[in-house]
């Protein structure tokens, strides 16, 4: 069968299994489930399902949006030990930091204190803020909608660009009094990135440190992201009104399963063809991070991440229909996010991997030519050959290879 012929095939299962919504959920590896694995049932609170446990103080707050969607941050001020803060406070230097799409908070939380970056941090000194993206666990409320209706689920990541990074950014800085430093992973950091080219933030946060970053897709090559991009996925399930993307739910799940069986697709190892061959990341690890993530995100920004890989460039998100796009940006096609505007000289601190089939290293490095113009003195750029995506918030080895590094550069701003 072509690939042509494949694609069209795949097209039409998607929408006979998505208008079905089949209820049978189906196994995943890592050589088990995704649906199975995923404990629901847990604390109230992600401070007392994480940080407490270890010893550490976490703080719940609450932040909406212009939009009435209500945020979740957890704040850890300052490590295990009796006075960790600067000069004895416990108000050290305030750290937000962002985590990807299908993913939540819960992601710098899940290794353990000697591993995860936010209890690194918190152990150095520094007032940790941990940001929960619209529609995760933890940031599943709205002042006037419910979490199950279509309208809660019309926004793309262009709506975490102008709502959610800037609100959240505001509210540290309002409770600390002092600009904080960003680190990103995933979409995390395309967030940032497009928020920072449009003129924004950049007075209210002191540097931003991107892991794995994102901005380009052009030259993905995960195979499940391909098919998905390619099969114009997205777009058929927000035809037919499942506007919300969670994959534990069956459309998802039995979705998957369909596209497990293209020969290129080996889903014995889920999380490997997603992300890379990750190179410090265990068995233990991908256990845990199965039973909390991954997280539901609108359908629309899956359509999103599409439309930037399948056209090349890093825009907003396009309708499609020329009339609708001109209502909405008063041009026919969406305007695209210039990363050469990201303020010369505003620090950023770069990270990425070799392996990384989601931040592949060609996509990177179409956005350092972009930042050709930035000033060198404010930029730190990594390459680890070894590093796949998971690798920067997961691996047993990142205090080493990445998070010292990011510490030092936030170390010298101070």
């Amino acid at each position: 069968m072509s690939a042509a012929a494949w694609h069209a095939a795949v097209a039409v299962l998607i929408l006979l299994l998505c208008s079905r919504l089949a209820a049978a959920r189906v196994q995943l590896s890592h050589g088990g489930a995704l649906a199975t694995r995923r404990r629901d049932n847990v604390p109230a609170t992600a401070c007392a399902l994480t940080a407490v446990p270890f010893g550490y103080p976490c703080e719940e707050h609450q932040v909406t949006t212009d939009d009435g969607y209500i945020l979740s941050l957890q704040r850890i001020p300052r490590g295990r030990r009796a006075g960790a803060g600067v000069g004895g406070s416990g108000l050290g230097q305030p750290v937000l930091l962002q985590h990807g799409v299908l993913a939540d908070g819960m992601t710098w939380l899940l290794s353990s204190p000697e591993e995860s970056l936010a209890y690194i941090l918190a152990d150095r000194g520094f007032d940790v803020w941990i940001a929960n993206t619209r529609g995760t666990r933890w940031s599943s409320r709205h002042v006037s909608l419910d979490s199950s209706s279509r309208d809660y689920w019309d926004w793309s990541w262009d709506d975490l660009v102008v709502k959610d990074m800037p609100n959240m950014v505001d509210y540290v800085c309002t409770h600390t009094g002092q600009k904080p430093h960003f680190v990103g992973h995933s979409m995390g950091t395309l967030v940032a990135l497009a928020a920072l080219s449009e003129g924004r933030l950049a007075d209210k946060m002191k540097s931003a440190a991107l892991l794995s970053p994102v901005a380009y897709l052009a030259h993905m090559t995960t195979p499940i992201g391909i098919l998905l991009a390619k099969t114009f996925v997205g777009e058929i399930i927000s035809i037919l009104g499942v506007a919300e993307f969670n994959p534990i739910s069956s459309a998802v799940t039995n979705l998957m399963r369909e596209l497990c069986r293209h020969p290129q697709t080996k889903c014995y190892d889920l999380v490997r063809d997603l992300t890379g061959m990750n190179y410090c990341l265990n068995n233990s690890a991908v256990d845990v991070l199965l039973q909390y993530e991954p997280q539901p995100t609108s359908t629309k920004t899956m359509v999103h991440l599409a439309q930037t890989f399948r056209d090349g460039v890093v825009s907003k998100f396009d309708y499609v229909w020329p009339k609708v796009n001109m209502e909405k940006y008063g041009q026919p096609d969406p305007p695209s996010y210039n990363m050469s505007n990201i303020p010369a000289s505003f620090p950023l601190f770069l990270s990425y991997g070799g392996r990384d089939e989601l931040a592949d290293p060609a996509d990177v490095g179409l956005l350092l030519r972009d930042l050709l113009g930035h000033d060198r003195r404010k930029m730190t750029v990594q390459y680890l050959e070894q590093f796949a995506h998971l690798d920067f918030v997961l691996g047993t080895c990142a205090k080493d290879y990445v998070y010292n590094d990011v510490i030092s550069f936030i170390n010298r701003l101070n």
